[in-house]
C-alpha cells in the first residue's frame, strides 16, 4: 500500500463525515474565518468552517450566502454556545440547510442539540476531557474536536497528545474525532491518524493564506513569530479568574500584566467591589482581536496564535498549504 493510500484509508471516516476530499478542518477564527478563507479552504479539498463569533442573525446568514456564492463544496458554521442569540443562529443555519454544526466555547444545552439534530445537520462538539466525550456522544454529537492548550485563542490546561492518548482509545470507535492544537505539518497529522483521530483541524496555519483577509501587519507577525512568542494570558489573583487566552506577545499582554495588578490594589484599598474590578479585566481586551486582525493594531490588540506559529514560514495560497500538508503526510506514511 502506497503513502497516498495508507492515507485515504486512514481519514476516510473523516473524510466521509466531512464530504470533503481531506479530512482537514480550518479551525474556527473570529474575524478570520469568513467567506474568503472559508471557501478556499473548502476548494482546496478540505473543510472551512464560518466562525459567526459574535455575529447577528442577520449577519451570519450572510456570510453563509456569500460562502455559498465562492464554492460548491461542504463547509460547516461553528456557533457559540453562550452567544445571547444562539436560538435565533441555530435558526438561520437551518434556513440555510447547513450540513455540519460546530457548537464551541462550553457544554451546549439540550434543546440546541435538539435545534440542530431536527434539522438534519451534522453536530460537532469541543470535548476537553473523557468524561465529557462520552457525555457529548450520548446526548447526540455526531463527532468530537479534541483541542489541546497548544491551540491559539482560548484553551483549557491540556496539551493535545495527552488529549488524545486520553480520549482517543476511549471514543473513536463510536464517533469520529478530530484533533488540535499545535498542529503544523502533515507529518503530525498523519501520526494522530494512526492514533485513531479521523482527521485534524487547523487555525494559525491558515492565518497567512493569500485569501485569508487578516492585515498585512498581523499575518507579518505571524511569519516573524516562534512557538515561544505565543504565550498565554495569565492570572495573578484567583479572586479574579482569567479564562487563558494564547497570542503572541507583545505591548497589550504586558499592559493586561500592569492592568490586573492594579485593578488588585484599587480592589484592596476598597476603591472597588469585587464586580467592577472583575468587569475591569475582562473587559481589558474588548475589541483586541478586532484591532489586530482588522486593523492591523499588532502593538496593542490581541494577535492570537497557537504554538504552531513558530512553522508559519511564508504567506501562499490556501490550496498550496493544504497540499503540503497531505504530500507531508504521504511521505510519512510511506
Amino acid at each position: 500500500m502506497t503513502g497516498s493510500q495508507r492515507l485515504d484509508a486512514l481519514w476516510k471516516k473523516g473524510t466521509d463525515f466531512l464530504g470533503s476530499e481531506y479530512a482537514i478542518l480550518g479551525g474556527a477564527m473570529t474575524w478570520v474565518s469568513e467567506r474568503n478563507l472559508v471557501s478556499a479552504i473548502s476548494n482546496a479539498g478540505g473543510f472551512g468552517v464560518i466562525a459567526c463569533g459574535g455575529m447577528t442573525p442577520e449577519l451570519l446568514s450572510q456570510e453563509i450566502a456569500a460562502t455559498r456564492e465562492m464554492t460548491d463544496k461542504p463547509f460547516g458554521v461553528n456557533l457559540i454556545t453562550l452567544h445571547p442569540d444562539i436560538d435565533n443562529l441555530i435558526a438561520v443555519c437551518r434556513e440555510h440547510n447547513v450540513s455540519h454544526v460546530v457548537l464551541a466555547g462550553g457544554l451546549p444545552a439540550v434543546s440546541s442539540i435538539k435545534a440542530i439534530k431536527d434539522f438534519g445537520a451534522k453536530l460537532m462538539c469541543f470535548a476537553p476531557a473523557v468524561s465529557l466525550a462520552k457525555k457529548l456522544i450520548r446526548v447526540g454529537a455526531d463527532a468530537l474536536v479534541i483541542e489541546g492548550m497548544e491551540a491559539g485563542g482560548h484553551i483549557g490546561p491540556v496539551s493535545t497528545s495527552v488529549l488524545a492518548q486520553e480520549i482517543l482509545p476511549v471514543v473513536a470507535d463510536q464517533v469520529p474525532v478530530f484533533v488540535a492544537g499545535g498542529i503544523g505539518r502533515g507529518e503530525a497529522i498523519a501520526g494522530y491518524l494512526e492514533m485513531g483521530a479521523a482527521g485534524a483541524q487547523l487555525g494559525t496555519r491558515f492565518v497567512v493564506a493569500h485569501e485569508c483577509i487578516a492585515h498585512e501587519r498581523f499575518k507579518r507577525a505571524f511569519i516573524r513569530g516562534n512557538a515561544r512568542d505565543a504565550i498565554a494570558s495569565v492570572q495573578i489573583d484567583s479572586k479574579f479568574p482569567v479564562i487563558p487566552v494564547r497570542a503572541l506577545r507583545n505591548e497589550g499582554t504586558e499592559q493586561f500584566m500592569r492592568t490586573q495588578q492594579e485593578v488588585l490594589t484599587k480592589y484592596q484599598n476598597a476603591e472597588l467591589t469585587q464586580d467592577e474590578a472583575q468587569m475591569q479585566i475582562e473587559h481589558f481586551w474588548g475589541g483586541a482581536l478586532r484591532r489586530a486582525v482588522v486593523d492591523g493594531d499588532i502593538e496593542t490588540g490581541s494577535v492570537m496564535a497557537g504554538q504552531s506559529v513558530g512553522m508559519v514560514k511564508t504567506e501562499m495560497p490556501t490550496a498550496d498549504i493544504i497540499n503540503e500538508l497531505v504530500e507531508q503526510a504521504i511521505t510519512y506514511l510511506s
